[in-house]
C-alpha cells in the first residue's frame, strides 16, 4: 500500500548590511500528537570586495541552514531508533 505524507520546510531569511542568516524549520508528522519540528540555521557574510548580490547571500545561508537541519533530523532519527531498540545506535555517515 502506498501512503503519501507531506512534510513542510519553512525558510526565514534575515538580511542586514553584509550579513544574511537563515532558519529552516521542518514540520513533520500528522496531527498534533505526532507533529515534530526540527530547526537548522545558517549564515553568510559578504566579503567587502564582492559585488553585493542579495540572492547569493540568501542562497548560501539557506543551503547552510538546510545542511544543519539535515544533520539535526538524522540525530532525531538515531535517537528514535535507540529508544526503540533500547541501545546506542552507531550510524553510518
Amino acid at each position: 500500500m502506498l501512503t503519501t505524507t507531506t512534510w513542510s520546510v519553512e525558510i526565514q531569511l534575515f538580511e542586514g548590511d553584509d550579513d544574511t542568516a537563515a532558519r529552516a524549520t521542518l514540520i513533520s508528522g500528522e496531527g498534533v500528537a505526532r507533529r515534530r519540528t526540527v530547526t537548522g540555521s545558517g549564515r553568510a557574510h559578504r566579503n567587502e570586495t564582492d559585488v553585493p548580490v542579495a540572492e547569493i547571500g540568501a542562497e548560501i545561508a539557506t543551503a547552510r541552514a538546510l545542511r544543519d537541519l539535515a544533520e539535526k533530523l538524522l540525530e532525531v532519527a538515531w535517537a528514535d531508533i535507540a529508544a526503540i531498540e533500547h541501545q546506542d545506535v552507531h550510524p553510518r555517515r
